[in-house]
């Protein structure tokens, strides 16, 4: 007796574009890689899955899928929810501020409000993109935020340092592809150890900064990103402290630190009362990203 497939009835991509979505639901999947809900993943997955472009799922709702197409689309959506990765880890890339990146579990998915803020090459804090000429990335992990800060400051050598060499060798592969092997230097180092007596007119630093009650009850997709990556210390701000002891000697007079710390606005300003913090506007609002100067650091 021939066993029934009830995906048999599944013919075009909006059908498989229900099912998926039906799937994430019963599932009970977390998002947070790149979309925030089952229909945005379902409509990613399926679109890479078909070569299709990502931008563009209403001409192609009501096309047919081929067979061995519906059995890659199905593929692809079991993976997702029998292995619960983040989609970025199937598909092997990942969008940030409109740019694509090769990532693996080798290193974090991309994900950075810092990303936004070199959009506009930091304007206001920043008033001659073009004087700037020595970038410092700490914690790059897959260089995202090293690749989108060459690109901004077209004049700028760019040090991109990771303490991890699996996650490094993921920033190697970005770095090649988008051609900046000449400007972007990957450096394998625990924060400023290797850097010796570099300075810079610019920090950036998207760190670990989850606190531990959170990293004992993250979702399956984060804990499938390396943890290295993510805890930072009983209150997430271990790594955040090495940064502030240590940035000002490497700063350029004038130079900026802007360093990403998540969730930890009240905990960093209670820690550092006499600090004076400039929280930047980002999508996710004014509490993520601080920016501080030079001069106004300890040390």
């Amino acid at each position: 007796m021939k066993h029934f497939d009830d995906t048999e009835s599944l013919i075009t991509v909006r059908d498989w574009l229900r099912f998926a979505v039906s799937r994430f639901n019963e599932a009970g999947l977390f998002f947070g890689h790149g979309s925030d809900n089952a229909f945005d993943e379902a409509a990613y997955l399926i679109l890479h899955t078909l070569h299709l472009p990502l931008d563009r799922l209403e001409p192609f709702l009501d096309a047919s899928l081929t067979h061995g197409e519906g059995e890659a689309v199905q593929a692809i959506v079991e993976r997702r929810v029998r292995e619960r990765l983040p989609a970025a880890y199937l598909t092997h890339e990942a969008w940030l501020a409109g740019h694509r990146f090769y990532v693996d579990e080798r290193a974090i998915v991309p994900r950075s409000f810092i990303a936004e803020l070199l959009h506009d090459q930091l304007a206001p804090w920043i008033d001659d993109a073009d004087a700037v000429t020595r970038v410092l990335d700490l914690c790059t992990g897959s260089g995202c935020l090293a690749i989108l800060a060459a690109l901004a400051f077209p004049g700028a050598d760019i040090d991109a340092v990771e303490l991890s060499p699996d996650a490094l060798a993921v920033a190697q592969k970005n770095i090649a592809d988008y051609g900046l092997g000449a400007r972007v230097a990957p450096i394998e180092s625990d924060l400023f150890a290797a850097l010796g007596g570099r300075s810079y007119d610019l920090i950036l630093s998207n760190p670990p900064y989850v606190n531990a009650a959170s990293v004992a009850v993250l979702p399956p997709e984060y804990r499938a990103e390396p943890a290295l990556a993510l805890g930072s210390g009983e209150d997430g701000l271990d790594a955040t402290r090495q940064i502030l002891a240590q940035a000002k000697a490497h700063l350029n007079p004038g130079g900026l630190l802007v360093v990403e710390i998540g969730h930890n606005r009240d905990a960093l300003e209670a820690a550092y009362p006499t600090l004076p913090f400039t929280w930047l506007d980002t999508a996710g609002g004014d509490q993520f990203v601080f920016l501080l100067r030079r001069e106004d650091l300890p040390g």
